[in-house]
């Protein structure tokens, strides 16, 4: 049978990357975003293999309903990316607090109510796997990105622990970890880390690591965290060996605006 792959948030930007991957490939891809209209534009570009739908990440019942139909059409679901995913950039004091409230409701709630909903689809399907997108962020707390980064430290700590918990189900649960990528995301973003590190990653840098992982199939020794491009992996492996102290003056210097 035809594999398939639904993602969050896949209208735009990395999600978008990931779909062309994937159809490209061969598999059946879900297109789900808030952004119905632009979802279907992607669908239709792709082609018949390609279903696109509405989906408020926040909303389990709105993952019920698209996991559902998805499933239906593709005959099964095997892999699912969660990557909907907001950014608030900017002095914490200065950003609404509603504005923490969404990011979390998104970037948390948003990656447990698609783990949660799918697992019952997931068990079914001949091989499974979810990705989460997590970020460098999720290394050390950043300044000016207080909210997102201490969200993408939930997703780690949601991966890591799945991870483990659904080894049960031969269930492998993995994130990608990449610093900036060039989307309408980082677009005018208030942080002195984005001035800088700069952009350097692209869409499909991050769809090609996904595509990667998700035919590891079998290998339990693939790590669970997967940093993505050199300064994220530099800074990936020093924080593992330095000192508190350093990672914590290293982080100060970095957000210097």
């Amino acid at each position: 049978m035809q594999q398939s792959i639904f993602i969050s948030g896949a209208a735009q930007g990395i999600g978008a990357a990931i779909a062309r991957t994937f159809y490209q490939q061969g598999y059946k891809v879900g297109i789900y975003d808030i952004n119905e209209n632009l979802a279907q534009q992607l669908a239709q570009q792709l082609g018949n293999n390609a279903k696109a739908g509405k989906l408020d990440v926040s909303d389990y019942i709105q993952w019920q309903h698209a996991l559902d139909e998805f499933s239906t059409w593709a005959g099964q679901l095997n892999v699912l990316v969660n990557n909907a995913g907001i950014l608030y950039s900017g002095a914490f004091e200065k950003t609404e607090i509603q504005a923490h409230h969404r990011t979390i409701d998104i970037n948390v709630k948003g990656v447990l109510n698609g783990c949660h909903a799918a697992l019952p689809f997931l068990k079914q399907a001949n091989f499974a796997r979810i990705i989460n997108l997590s970020s460098a962020s999720a290394i050390y707390g950043q300044a000016d990105l207080i909210s997102y980064s201490a969200s993408k430290f939930a997703v780690r700590g949601i991966t890591e622990g799945l991870d483990i918990e659904w080894q049960k189900y031969g269930i492998r649960v993995l994130d990608v970890m990449p610093l900036f990528v060039q989307t309408t995301m980082v677009k005018d973003m208030d942080a002195g880390t984005i001035h800088n590190i700069g952009v350097s990653l692209k869409p499909q840098d991050i769809a090609d690591e996904v595509f990667t992982l998700v035919n590891c199939k079998g290998n339990m020794l693939t790590p669970t965290h997967h940093p993505i491009g050199f300064k994220t992996k530099a800074m990936y492996q020093l924080s593992n060996i330095s000192p508190q102290i350093i990672n914590r003056l290293s982080n100060m210097l970095l957000s210097r605006k």
